[in-house]
């Protein structure tokens, strides 16, 4: 006899099977799309040469569109097409050998452009085969390795290829060629438009935009190749690298300077000298935040443009340390400082020549302050180079910015003087000259034991309108000798009242 069914028994309702399905389903995408991308984050990167550079390329999750990172110079960002992932590509080193090949061959410079535009299609393809692989196998492992079921991997990976075939028809249906002319850019290179012309005129003058862009490939390899050719400092032992900036006048260029070269050289800590702003006044201080964006040690003493606000801003950012006849420690090396001691924002008044007296007075404190110290700081910061004259001989180096003019000498006694630049370009005051004031900054290699200077860098980049980027690596001079390019006007001792 058949079974008979239980007329109370409560009937099964298809919505919740439908739920179970729609559930395991959503589980099994997340799934894929978890192992997906975690592949393709950690081995979805490539390398490839793209003309004259050696270059890295990935595929980031991010809003569409294609970013090259040009460090230390910033980056170029173009919204040519939408989607999940957006096209990285970061350009390393020069290969001096194609660089060489490519600035003695006029045939080869003539067609750097399509050299260019060749390898970086070859690379995308590779990059676009390599991300489909790694996120294929991401999924399917990453499904096997939860479920431990056979057939999972497979659904993984279909899903997968649908999610990937997606993608690409959505890239390929909002392909945007014509954003190519409406690039944005990043740090230094937010200038590119005023060196080389609006994109859109040069779209339409195409000449004169490969004529630009062979320039500006020149420039950059001459740049990298300057780097990866540099001596290496002298000495056996580890070396700490800190980056001297000074008068910065509030010139965001000088910022973004700032920040390539920490990301580009990976100097240990910044040490400003001064003169962050030009009046010291509470609204030029809010670009001062980014100084606590850099990630390293920032020493900074006041200069006579800066008021006791924005050595405060500065003090209240993270990393930040203010000397004010005080020392701190980067990386195991030992920094004493002062503040000049005016407050002179006005130029017309007259008042930055108030008296030598004042600046050696303040020496003669960081003197007496120094004299408490177990030992002699690796560096002494002072913002006015007179400033320096009394730590002659108790020191090995002083550094200093002001003048706006890089010099290096050696006082009396053997103490080494390095006066800076302007970081900034002399800020708003360098356009009232007849030429653009230049960016500077120098990298200082030190022993790490002794602090003793081994080498340093000097870092030069043209004022307003110019691209040209220097570095020359230096050595210090011995003990006993003055360089020839050290013929700085070193100020002497104030005369005693009775002379």
């Amino acid at each position: 006899m058949g079974a008979v069914s239980d007329p109370t028994a409560p009937t099964p309702s298809p919505w919740a099977g439908r739920a179970r399905v729609a559930g395991r389903w959503t589980l099994r995408v997340a799934i894929a799309l978890t192992g997906a991308m975690i592949a393709v984050a950690l081995f979805g990167r490539i390398s490839a040469p793209i003309g004259p550079f050696d270059a890295t390329l990935a595929f980031r999750p991010a809003g569409g569109g294609a970013t090259v990172a040009v460090p230390p110079l910033g980056s170029i960002a173009v919204e040519v097409y939408d989607g999940p992932l957006r096209l990285d590509v970061a350009l390393q080193r020069v290969d001096q050998e194609r660089a060489q090949r490519l600035a003695s061959d006029p045939v080869r410079l003539a067609g750097v452009v399509d050299q260019v535009t060749d390898d970086l299609r070859s690379a995308v393809v590779r990059l676009v085969w390599t991300t489909a692989g790694l996120a294929l196998a991401g999924a399917a492992l990453t499904s096997f390795a939860l479920t431990r079921r056979r057939k999972e991997p497979l659904i993984a990976a279909g899903i997968t290829t649908v999610v990937l075939l997606g993608t690409g028809g959505l890239g390929a249906a909002t392909w945007r060629p014509e954003a190519i002319s409406q690039p944005s850019y990043t740090g230094l290179l937010v200038n590119a438009t005023s060196v080389i012309g609006d994109a859109a005129d040069i779209a339409a003058r195409f000449d004169a935009y490969r004529a630009s862009l062979e320039d500006i490939v020149g420039n950059v390899g001459t740049l990298y190749s300057a780097v990866s050719a540099l001596p290496a400092p002298s000495g056996d032992g580890e070396t700490v690298a800190l980056l001297h900036v000074s008068d910065l006048h509030l010139n965001p260029a000088g910022f973004d300077l700032v920040s390539q070269v920490v990301d580009q050289f990976g100097v240990d800590g910044v040490l400003d000298t001064g003169d962050i702003t030009d009046w010291g006044s509470e609204p030029e201080n809010r670009l001062i935040t980014s100084v606590g964006t850099l990630g390293v040690p920032y020493v900074y003493i006041r200069g006579n443009h800066d008021s006791a606000t924005t050595a405060a801003l500065v003090a209240a950012q993270p990393n930040a340390v203010v000397l004010d006849r005080s020392s701190t420690t980067v990386a195991g090396l030992v920094i004493a400082g002062i503040p000049d001691p005016r407050f002179t924002p006005d130029k017309s008044t007259g008042d930055d020549d108030a008296g030598d007296e004042v600046l050696y007075e303040s020496g003669e404190e960081l003197l007496d302050y120094v004299e408490t110290l177990p030992e002699p700081p690796a560096i002494t910061m002072v913002h006015d180079p007179k400033q320096g004259r009394p730590l002659d001989g108790d020191v090995p180096l002083v550094l200093a910015g002001h003048t706006h003019d890089r010099k290096v000498a050696s006082f009396d006694e053997g103490t080494l003087l390095m006066v800076e630049g302007s970081t900034g370009g002399a800020g708003l005051r360098g356009l009232q000259g007849e030429f653009p004031e230049p960016l500077t900054c120098t990298v200082l290699y030190l022993d790490a034991e002794t602090g003793r200077l081994q080498a340093y860098d000097e870092i030069t980049l043209g004022g307003l309108g110019e691209t040209e980027v220097t570095i020359q690596r230096r050595f210090p001079p011995p003990p006993e000798e003055n360089p020839d390019e050290a013929s700085v006007d070193v100020p002497a001792a104030p005369a005693s009242p009775s002379d």
